[in-house]
């Protein structure tokens, strides 16, 4: 009897030493190589995708009594290359507009005056259609500008996409001043540069998030009338007084309230935006020649457009000789 609880312990002990070896000996092949290869993703993970066309909003902002002397004009020109991105708001229905654009028309509320609360109500709108579309950026531009897509992907592209970004031309040499009222019948007077949103601007939208507070629904109305400024104004005044953010200038921007005759027809492709009109009592163009004359194509969006696209059908075709 003694015996049996002797080999019952002997035999534990070999147990536990051949499992103790077999454990060793399995340790032992693997490599530190194959350790790493087990530990090791199967691929990097994906940085941020390269930005697209398709990642931009542009929001146009027009008013009826423009519909056929611009936006048709917009339309046969940069729209046709950029017509998926691209979202017009207006005050008036128009069954010519609607059946070229279909629910890229949007036909808001606001009142067909220049007022600041009517300007600044369109301006709500494009923001709201914007933050509810989920894309990368939104770019506004009036019904006067040509947006060269190409030039404005390669700027959006080169911008910081983990920062917040606003990016236009001021229109002053100097930050606006505006008072803000505050509680208890008080008032500060605040500073700002901002944008024209005559050369048109654009906002990325992680900072297009951080404005809602004060830039979504009625709330843009309601600082724009708090401030007594026009919605281009409203723009810096929510992104540089309530933010902390600043304005990158960037002299790509364009409208007719500058020279537009200084830029030269080599300079032209690399421009976003370009703006014509009447400034000083006198039509304020870019200078081009052909192909079409000025008395044809006063606006020189045709002539532009067929320099950047000459592809386009109704572009004069040159024969070779």
């Amino acid at each position: 009897m003694r015996g049996r609880p002797l080999r019952s312990l002997v035999g534990a002990l070999l147990a536990l030493l051949c499992m103790g070896l077999v454990s060793l000996s399995y340790r032992s092949s693997l490599s530190p190589q194959g350790v790493q290869e087990t530990c090791r993703p199967s691929q990097t993970p994906p940085g941020p995708r390269e930005l697209r066309l398709q990642d931009v909003f542009i929001g146009v902002k027009t008013t009826g009594a423009f519909h056929r002397s611009r936006l048709d004009l917009l339309l046969d020109t940069w729209i046709s290359r950029a017509q998926p991105q691209t979202f017009v708001f207006t005050d008036s229905p128009d069954e010519a507009l609607q059946e070229r654009l279909g629910s890229h028309l949007v036909v808001t509320n606001c009142s067909a005056d220049h007022s600041h609360r009517a300007l600044s109500c369109k301006m709500a709108a494009e923001f709201d259609a914007f933050l509810a579309s989920r894309l990368r950026w939104f770019c506004h531009v009036d019904d006067d500008n040509y947006v060269n897509p190409r030039a404005l992907l390669r700027l959006l592209a080169a911008l910081p996409q983990a920062r917040d970004v606003y990016v236009g031309r001021p229109s002053l040499n100097r930050p606006i001043r505006a008072s803000e009222p505050l509680p208890h019948n008080r008032t500060r007077l605040v500073q700002f540069w901002f944008a024209t949103g005559g050369a048109g601007f654009c906002i990325n939208r992680r900072l297009a998030l951080k404005m809602a507070p004060w830039a979504s629904g009625s709330r843009f109305v309601d600082t724009s009338a708090l401030i007594r400024l026009p919605d281009d104004c409203t723009v810096g005044y929510i992104v540089e007084c309530k933010l902390g953010g600043r304005l990158q200038p960037s002299p790509l921007f364009h409208s007719h309230l500058e020279t537009l005759q200084l830029l030269g027809a080599a300079q032209l492709p690399q421009q976003v935006t370009l703006s014509y009109g009447i400034f000083e009592g006198k039509l304020n163009a870019i200078q081009l020649q052909g192909p079409f004359s000025p008395e044809e194509d006063p606006s020189r969006f045709r002539s532009l457009h067929c320099l950047l696209y000459p592809e386009t059908p109704w572009c004069p075709q040159l024969v070779a000789r």
